[in-house]
């Protein structure tokens, strides 16, 4: 048989490998920044840009797809390569790969602290972003597929059934859940309003922690577990039967983020149900990567690569046993919206994700450098500075997490909340947000140590080459099932089948849950008292997610006796049918705002925002005075604004938009009237008036900058279901 000669493209993995130890460097620190944040609310008072509603989803996208990305880039173009016995079908495709998700990355360090976001879970970046982002993806799926039909080896391994399952369901996630219409350049609102919103954004945010930190994982998990302990892996059968069970019920598991919302009941249980089934094919794959390990478990001792794969793998079983528990309704009830969710997602961002790359790492880095690892001491220390850190930040949030849920729940013999001060239940858990801190700074010191272990490693060996290789030309496959041939073997030597058979997998959950969500209009019914918001509202609804509030205060009041008494009315599907984009959140730093109108006054919001201990003290929200700085709020995009909405279905007429600066000024001099009613406004605002005289500076009328606009809204959340409710009480 003739052999061919070729070289693999070590160059594209070294280049992902080092940009994936960049920004997990970066990525983490700024998690360490926010952390720290906690402890210190007032750490970066004043600067809008490092405020912590904005450098939260930059951490999580710096972790996620910067720092997770490139490492599946790189994982991925190294084993491909050696699985298909073939360098990848084009250089260019894989160039432009890596320098587009470069300019991705960087685009969003750039957008996400000006507050450019459209502040969907893991998917906040604008629209022209999530564009580049597509295309991208698409550049890499061309790639992918086409090397393998280049392949020289008859079937395609495991790892790439799910690198292939990967492609396709990341790009259909990611071009529905980013439909929007835009405003700007840099601004849109989501097709999707309110509970249809909520539904695909988790339809995809699951999906997104299942096909983006979960199938390639399990995919490099194939190829780098047996490579390093020089074994096959335990059970072909059972990886069958892991991939297609996994790739089928994962998609269906989203609505568990939405259980006791406003979601209709039909979804939230079919989320349950396939959720709990998770279970299974998870811990199969689970089981899988340890009994591969049979037999080399006295290496495990002392190899510092195989310690990473063990903790990883163990951490993915402990996150795909929790995820299932914690989607049943009754343990659901008790930790959503608290820390314990916080500690379940680091487990499996810190230990999968984290240990699953730092032990690829120092398996990939020695090996394309000709060398050995500059030190394996240090590479054990790391292992265990990590492993100490993730027990010190995950436990402490378990523990933060039950006592939030318990202390929100308990009630006085006579009906009262034991807690009603929402405040109490911060304070009490200050010790573990200390600790959260502690441990997250073990683990980004042992990331320093993986650092400085690649740069000595590097350095002493050779630079990185393109690795000659060479393998028997592949015969022409024949499309027919040979005789004695399983199903599935068959299915493995036809990619394009193959790719086929996973895409209807994973659509056929999306389409039954979320096409009635959108078609079926009686799944949402209205309430007539429900009005779209005022321009002046619309704009601080839109301060409000540039700021990131959604990060730390919910919209969402479930329907619990506790969460009743302590916010009011619970939430009613029909109050969102005008909210593009919906701001249920996902975690209650602080309260509930869903019933805020009209709770105080507009004096309490505005110092509030500006001091938020003044009137809360205790509190661990930061202030934003750049929303009161002396320019006036920009306004020359409403008519845009509203034009936009009401081709979404908003009801805005013509008349509307055209008045709607008008409609500005009136409700803006309201509120600005209000506040003169606090005589420290009014001395403070004097004063401020006589400094920009003396100055020779234009001074800005109060009513005229950003702080109004957002009082307007925050003062507007939930007021219309009481409108109703008055009516009928009279």
């Amino acid at each position: 048989m003739e052999m061919q000669q070729f070289y693999y493209d070590n160059k594209i993995v070294k280049k992902f490998l080092y940009a994936c130890i960049l920004f997990g460097v970066v990525g983490m620190l700024v998690g360490l920044i926010l952390a720290i944040m906690f402890l210190f609310p007032n750490l970066t008072d004043g600067i809008s840009w490092l405020s912590f509603g904005r450098l939260r989803p930059l951490h999580t996208n710096a972790v996620i797809f910067a720092f997770v990305g490139n490492a599946i880039f790189a994982g991925v173009y190294y084993s491909m390569q050696r699985l298909l016995k073939t360098r990848m079908y084009s250089d260019l495709l894989s160039n432009i790969n890596f320098w587009g998700w470069q300019f991705i990355i960087v685009a969003a360090a750039i957008t996400l602290p000006l507050g450019i976001t459209s502040s969907k879970e893991y998917a906040e970046l604008e629209w022209p972003i999530d564009i580049a982002i597509a295309l991208i993806w698409v550049v890499f799926g061309i790639n992918m597929i086409m090397t393998i039909l280049k392949r020289r080896e008859r079937h395609i391994y495991v790892a790439i059934w799910f690198y292939i399952a990967t492609f396709v369901t990341v790009a259909i996630l990611h071009i529905f859940n980013s439909l929007a219409l835009p405003v700007s350049a840099l601004k849109s609102y989501s097709v999707y309003a309110g509970v249809q919103d909520a539904l695909v954004q988790w339809w995809y945010g699951h999906n997104a922690v299942a096909f983006f930190l979960t199938t390639p994982f399990l995919g490099l998990m194939y190829y780098f577990v047996p490579k390093v302990a020089n074994r096959p892996v335990y059970s072909y059968r059972l990886s069958i039967i892991h991939f297609w069970s996994l790739i089928f019920i994962y998609i269906w598991a989203g609505p568990h983020h939405l259980l006791y919302t406003a979601l209709p009941d039909w979804a939230q249980n079919l989320g349950v149900v396939f959720s709990v089934m998770l279970i299974a094919p998870s811990w199969g794959g689970m089981i899988n990567g340890l009994l591969t390990l049979r037999g080399v478990w006295d290496k495990v001792r002392t190899d510092a690569v195989l310690k990473f794969f063990v903790v990883a793998i163990t951490g993915y079983g402990m996150a795909t046993f929790e995820g299932p528990m914690l989607s049943l309704k009754n343990v659901n009830a008790i930790a959503h919206f608290t820390d314990w969710i916080i500690a379940h997602v680091h487990v499996g961002a810190l230990a999968w994700n984290g240990f699953m790359t730092f032990g690829m790492i120092y398996w990939l880095i020695p090996r394309m450098t000709k060398t050995k690892l500059y030190s394996e001491k240090l590479a054990n220390f790391h292992f265990w500075i990590g492993t100490l850190g993730i027990i010190l930040y995950a436990l402490p949030l378990y523990v933060a997490g039950f006592t939030q849920a318990s202390m929100w729940k308990q009630f006085n013999p006579d009906g009262t909340l034991v807690y009603g001060n929402f405040l109490e239940t911060v304070t009490q858990i200050m010790p573990m947000y200390w600790m959260r801190a502690i441990g997250g700074t073990l683990y980004v010191a042992g990331l320093l140590v993986l650092v400085y272990n690649v740069v000595k490693t590097v350095s002493a060996g050779s630079t990185v080459e393109d690795e000659l290789a060479e393998a028997p030309a592949l015969a022409v496959i024949s499309p027919k099932r040979v005789k004695g041939e399983k199903w599935h073997a068959w299915l493995e030597r036809r990619p394009i089948q193959f790719t086929i058979l996973s895409l209807v997998a994973i659509l056929i959950g999306g389409i039954i849950q979320i096409i009635p969500t959108i078609v079926v209009k009686s799944n949402i019914p209205t309430i007539a008292s429900v009005k779209p918001y005022s321009p002046l509202e619309l704009q601080g609804r839109d301060l409000y997610i540039r700021e990131g509030c959604v990060g730390c205060h919910s919209q969402m009041i479930r329907p619990f006796r506790s969460e009743v008494v302590r916010y009011g009315d619970h939430s009613k599907a029909g109050e969102y049918v005008y909210d593009h984009p919906f701001l249920w959140g996902s975690k209650r730093t602080g309260p509930d705002l869903h019933r805020i109108g009209a709770k105080y006054n507009d004096s309490w919001h505005f110092n509030h925002m500006w001091d938020p201990q003044s009137t809360s003290p205790g509190s661990i929200m930061p202030g934003y005075k750049w929303m009161y700085d002396n320019e006036a709020m920009d306004h020359s995009m409403i008519e845009k604004k509203m034009e936009v909405m009401a081709s979404l279905g908003v009801p805005y007429s013509d008349e509307d938009i055209k008045n709607a600066r008008q409609s500005i000024e009136i409700q803006s001099a309201e509120i600005e009237k209000n506040l003169h009613s606090d005589p420290d406004f009014v001395k403070s605002y004097e004063e401020s008036k006589k400094n920009a005289a003396t100055r020779g500076d234009e001074f800005v009328p109060m009513k005229d900058r950003e702080i109004v606009a957002l009082i307007a809204y925050l003062q507007r959340l939930g007021t219309d279901i009481k409108v109703k409710e008055t009516v009928q009480n009279k």
